[in-house]
């Protein structure tokens, strides 16, 4: 038996074998071992000729290296296989496992010379008891005198092996985070991310109060420190998608986002970006789109922005696509969003209702409108309306709002699918729903009757945050049923009288403004709002501007609707802010030539704080304009003065022909004023020709037909 060793020389490194005796065998098997004996040595050769290099020994006792292999035998190169999947680089981290040191990446082959090996003191994986051949020696580094002999068994045999430490195993045997602790601190085994994985898979399964609970023991568990220097130092030699699973796991979990660990593993994760197949582009996506921002958030944002813009048409699967899609940001390039969405138009085809659902968070999270992406997904949601949850309705809604989307055939869906249902609702999510929708300026007649009605039935669901909620929606969309109107203002006026000691200044000017767009007038809360105190702080908040304006209005009514208020006279305010006009030229120029110079005023100042955009002065027939400088000289009861108003589009509800609140207020107390009004809507004046305009303009102030009341008074009798 022959005994090969290594000397203190580092530049050569030459293996040996042990043969049998000669004599112990026939000639036939004498030259049979040898050829075998020759051809193993020459593979084991050109094994490590190939991947022999420099090695560092870092100083948590970690080897990084490209390739280590644990066994002698080709046909167990690999002591561990993730996934059973062959990669292009593998990194494995193993137990007293020898690491030869050479000087350059040249295999030096000449004479049998001895080389320091190095064992890495730490171990990531179970320990294996020590070789009975290793001799230690001192200078914390151990030299040791190696046998093998030419059969197939390793350096670990089944005996010695670790016993696999599967993500699922762990979620499955332990009921709490400190069970899988537990566990990493009685047998620690490669790689650390399954751990942070089960506990964040265990997690998922708590209620809120045991997983603060569960997560508080966590952090003071003594093996959690352990865990996180051992996830530090695997980073590098773990496969990517493990890498990228732990990290999202170790947010999931709340561990701070400035911790050495997750910006260790973000700066990783950085490095080999380039490693990222789909499924880890993925994953990546929603790790970031789950981070606050931060310097290396950013670069990795970056990097995946790089990275996406290369890949793009190569993404599979609709589900990574809009995971990309919410992870790149608000400020990504125009060019790049643009990319995904002519990427997401060619799979149409391919949505499922789900994907269609979730397209809408997809293009918000990145602020780009895509109409056409929107209008086709919309289809598919109104289609498959039925059994939809509550948060992906109010989800679609919020992101509907963010893109500035109004698709008035999926509001109607939507709002048709729940007061169809109604009765299966809380009426808190129908508010949340209606909240949505008046920001949409969707008003759904339907609805709104019914959650009317049932707030008049069950007034105790009424408390002071709803009253506001509800008082804005039904002010700001101009709703009230007709035959239900004053029962519910009533119970609305009684519910907030029951808050006026606990309700703060501005919440009190909100409904009462409400109020007032609706032209009700409760007593109790307007004589509480005129306090001095609280016009005091209404004046002083941050707020000031808006305060001031609703203040005005509320002077307005109170003068011009003769409400019995006898602080109305006690009112003094500050100059409000300018009143905002929407003036437009080619209604200028139109009622020029129709009406000729002088007999049109044009930006007319009224007061409480209205202003008008043309005025016109006609006789009481309404037949005849006069002439400004000739008024004085007729008397006042006949002349009709007519109020021009040039209106944008979000004057109106979204169907376009019903006024909002504010809008509906003004032509109220312009009326009372005297006036006739003329709404004249900007948007349709603009696609009309000269010609065309001005004879629209003469069909509307030549007009004898009243205007009707319907849209301008909210309280109408059955």
């Amino acid at each position: 038996m022959h005994v090969f060793s290594f000397s203190d020389r580092s530049d050569v490194c030459v293996i040996l074998t042990t043969l049998k005796p000669l004599e112990s065998v026939s000639v036939d098997t004498k030259m049979s071992n040898r050829a075998g004996s020759f051809l193993w040595n020459l593979g084991q050769f050109s094994t490590l000729a190939s991947t022999s290099r420099t090695m560092r020994l870092y100083p948590l006792g970690v080897c990084r290296t490209k390739i280590v292999y644990s066994n002698w035998n080709p046909r167990h190169l690999l002591l561990n296989n993730f996934d059973n999947r062959m990669q292009p680089s593998l990194r494995f981290l193993f137990q007293d496992v020898l690491i030869f040191k050479s000087g350059d990446d040249n295999f030096q082959t000449k004479g049998i010379c001895t080389v320091t090996a190095l064992t890495v003191n730490r171990l990531l994986c179970p320990r294996r008891q020590p070789s009975k051949e290793s001799s230690v020696f001192g200078n914390g580094l151990d030299k040791v005198n190696f046998y093998h002999e030419a059969s197939s068994k390793g350096f670990l045999t089944k005996e010695t092996k670790p016993t696999p430490v599967t993500c699922g195993k762990l979620s499955q045997e332990c009921t709490s985070l400190s069970d899988v602790l537990d566990t990493f601190s009685k047998a620690p085994a490669f790689p650390s991310s399954n751990y942070f994985s089960a506990m964040w898979t265990i997690a998922k399964r708590m209620s809120d109060d045991q997983k603060c609970f569960e997560k508080q023991l966590m952090f003071n568990h003594p093996a959690f420190t352990q865990l996180c220097e051992h996830m530090m130092r695997e980073a590098k030699i773990m496969h990517y998608d493990q890498l990228l699973f732990s990290l999202h796991a170790i947010v999931k979990l709340g561990i701070p986002q400035n911790t050495l660990l997750v910006q260790t593993l973000l700066r990783v994760v950085q490095e080999r970006i380039n490693e990222c197949d789909e499924k880890c582009l993925s994953v990546l996506s929603t790790v970031l789109e789950a981070m606050e921002p931060c310097k290396n958030v950013d670069v990795l944002r970056a990097g995946l922005r790089i990275l996406v813009d290369q890949r793009v048409w190569k993404i599979e699967r609709v589900f990574t696509l809009q995971a990309v899609m919410r992870s790149i940001g608000k400020n990504a390039p125009i060019a790049l969003k643009r990319k995904l969405e002519m990427k997401a138009l060619r799979e149409l085809d391919r949505f499922s209702v789900l994907n269609s659902q979730h397209m809408f968070g997809a293009l918000a999270a990145m602020d780009h409108r895509s109409v056409t992406l929107l209008n086709e997904c919309s289809k598919v949601v109104v289609g498959n309306i039925h059994g939809c949850p509550f948060k992906v309705l109010l989800s679609i809604l919020q992101c509907c709002r963010g893109l500035q989307y109004r698709n008035s055939d999926l509001f109607n869906g939507i709002a048709a699918y729940v007061a169809t249902t109604f009765d299966i609702w809380k009426l808190k999510q129908v508010l949340f729903l209606l909240i949505l929708f008046e920001n949409l300026a969707f008003r759904h007649t339907g609805l709104m009757d019914l959650f009317m009605k049932k707030v008049v039935d069950e007034p105790d669901f009424l408390n002071m945050k709803n009253i506001v909620s509800i008082l804005h929606v039904y002010s700001s969309l101009n709703h009230l049923h007709r035959c239900q109107a004053r029962e519910f203002l009533e119970v609305m006026a009684g519910a907030l009288t029951g808050y006026l000691h606990h309700i703060s200044s501005e919440n009190l000017l909100n409904a009462v403004y409400s109020f007032c767009l609706m032209n009700h007038f409760p007593l109790a809360s307007v004589n509480q709002l005129l306090q001095k105190d609280m016009l005091s702080e209404l004046l002083q908040s941050d707020n000031k501007e808006r305060n001031v304006h609703r203040l005005h209005m509320l002077a307005a009514c109170l003068a011009l609707d003769g409400v019995p208020c006898h602080k109305a006279t006690d009112l003094v305010l500050p100059s409000p802010p300018p009143a905002r006009l929407h003036p437009n030229a080619k209604v200028a120029e139109g009622l020029g030539s129709l009406l000729g110079k002088g007999r049109f005023s044009e930006n007319v100042q009224l007061p409480h704080n209205y202003r008008i955009d043309f005025e016109i002065r006609m006789d009481s027939s309404r037949s005849q304009v006069l002439p400004l400088s000739d008024v004085n000289v007729v008397t006042s009861t006949d002349v009709q003065r007519v109020a021009v108003l040039c209106v944008p589009r979000s004057a109106y509800c979204l169907d376009l022909t019903h006024p909002r609140g504010f809008l509906a207020m003004k032509m109220r107390h312009l009326k009372v004023m005297g006036f006739h009004v003329i709404l004249v809507n900007n948007w349709e004046v603009e696609k009309l020709e000269m010609k065309d305009a001005i004879t629209f303009l003469k069909s509307e102030i030549y007009s004898t037909e009243a205007l009707p009341t319907a849209d301008v008074n909210f309280q109408s009798s059955c």
